[in-house]
């Protein structure tokens, strides 16, 4: 019987789960859920027979080894620091290992082990990175065959309230892991326009007001650039390309506030002795208003503006509620005003949205592609966010179990091999993009 093992069932996992838990009935596979919080896990697998739950802490060698040396293919949902440890034991054990993270220098370092051994590990296989790489390349390899010469590459893609649910001032509900939406942007960005490398530190992230991009059948939407997108233009093989970006779409008000609390220092992690004798919500709040007026002396009403007290009373940042105890720095502090205020409500929906802009020229003919996704979710659990980063790991599993998908070595899914059976698959649950070519 094959075994499918997966470490972890948090927020992002709710997809992945029903799409193997229904997989592995049909099959006769085993499905194997490992968390910390087995309650959680078992509402999101009691309706299927082949699954069955085990309690572990990740860190226990012993146990750890004793599932993945049982496993088929191993999963990991779990935060990107502890990928390592699975994947070295799925290594050492001869083992394929996938995961909807970004792959780090430390699974990069096992290359060469895993090469040797005949291994499959697939990495950036979820909504973004991983949908958005799918999609990508399949347009950029059916222009490369239609002789065509691609020039500008922009590749947004956002996690948003869906409208019908967007009820408060920063037009944004967690969907997703509450750590990473505050530390969003810290390491800064890098990407190529017109031919030149910008790269944009962390306090300017969230600024530029003329990053947008327009949404088909909605409306115009902000983006800030992602991380390192220079390093993703020779997975693309676009060498020579003009302009490369990868970016994250929000809507323009909650860059216009996250902007702000960037610059009064709230997503510090590392100013406990700064803040530790704040009792309330508003002594924080009043000594990073103190700071940064003592360092931008002039800084106007319009930086308060009411838009952005709306948004810092919305989070009850200037409250006189008490800190929790165990608050230790800024970021912490932020993420749970986040969890506590800007939580999905039993009814509301979320929303992703994917835009691929791509400029080429075939015969000295100037096209445009403009590649959407739009997909929204059902409830607060079955989120379109989990949904989409989800199916694509399931589906490569099965994939990989079926050997439809017959590869060695560390990839992501840049290329046909992967990337064609899976849209495939894709399409048949609902994510599919609408295209549109014009010329220019």
């Amino acid at each position: 019987m094959k075994r499918i093992l997966l470490f972890g069932a948090g927020k992002s996992a709710t997809g992945l789960i029903e799409y193997l838990g229904n997989c592995c009935d049909q099959n006769n596979w085993a499905f194997i859920v490992c968390d910390t919080n087995l309650f959680l896990a078992a509402f999101k697998t009691k309706n299927f027979k082949s699954t069955s739950l085990i309690h572990i802490d990740i860190n226990n060698e012993e146990k750890r080894h004793e599932l993945i040396s049982a496993a088929d293919i191993v999963i990991s949902m779990l935060p990107p620091g502890l990928h390592f440890l699975v994947a070295k034991d799925c290594v050492l054990f001869s083992k394929s290992f996938l995961t909807a993270s970004y792959l780090d220098e430390e699974i990069k370092s096992l290359r060469n082990e895993i090469e040797q051994k005949g291994l499959f590990f697939l990495g950036e296989m979820g909504l973004d990175p991983g949908i958005d790489h799918m999609s990508a390349m399949k347009l950029i390899d059916h222009i490369k065959k239609e002789g065509g010469k691609i020039t500008s590459l922009k590749s947004h893609c956002g996690g948003l309230v869906s409208p019908e649910s967007d009820d408060n001032p920063w037009h944004y509900k967690i969907t997703w892991n509450p750590a990473n939406v505050v530390r969003a942007g810290s390491s800064g960005a890098i990407y190529r326009n017109e031919g030149k490398n910008i790269e944009i530190p962390y306090t300017e992230i969230f600024n530029d007001k003329k990053n947008s991009v327009d949404v088909p059948s909605l409306f115009p939407f902000a983006w800030y650039a992602n991380r390192d997108s220079l390093s993703y233009i020779a997975m693309y093989q676009l060498g020579e390309i003009e302009t490369f970006i990868r970016t994250t779409l929000r809507y323009p008000s909650f860059c216009r506030g996250w902007n702000k609390l960037v610059k009064m220092d709230f997503t510090n992690i590392s100013d406990y002795e700064e803040i530790k004798d704040c009792k309330t919500f508003e002594e924080w709040f009043d000594l990073k208003k103190k700071k940064f007026l003592s360092k931008n002396e002039n800084a106007d009403a319009a930086f308060f503006n009411e838009e952005f007290l709306e948004q810092i009373d919305y989070l009850k940042i200037r409250s006189r509620e008490n800190i929790p105890a165990v608050i230790r720095h800024s970021s912490t502090l932020l993420q749970y005003l986040l969890e506590k205020y800007l939580v999905m409500k039993p009814h509301d929906k979320d929303m992703i949205i994917m835009v691929h802009e791509i400029e080429y020229s075939v015969n000295s003919q100037g096209k445009k592609i403009s590649s959407c996704l739009i997909a929204k979710g059902e409830d607060p659990v079955n989120t379109a966010m989990a949904k989409t980063v989800g199916l694509p790991l399931g589906i490569a599993a099965k994939l990989i179990l079926q050997k439809k998908i017959q590869l060695t070595g560390l990839h992501i899914p840049v290329i046909s091999e992967i990337y064609e059976p899976v849209l495939k698959e894709l399409e048949l649950n609902g994510i599919q993009f609408n295209e549109e070519t014009k010329m220019i």
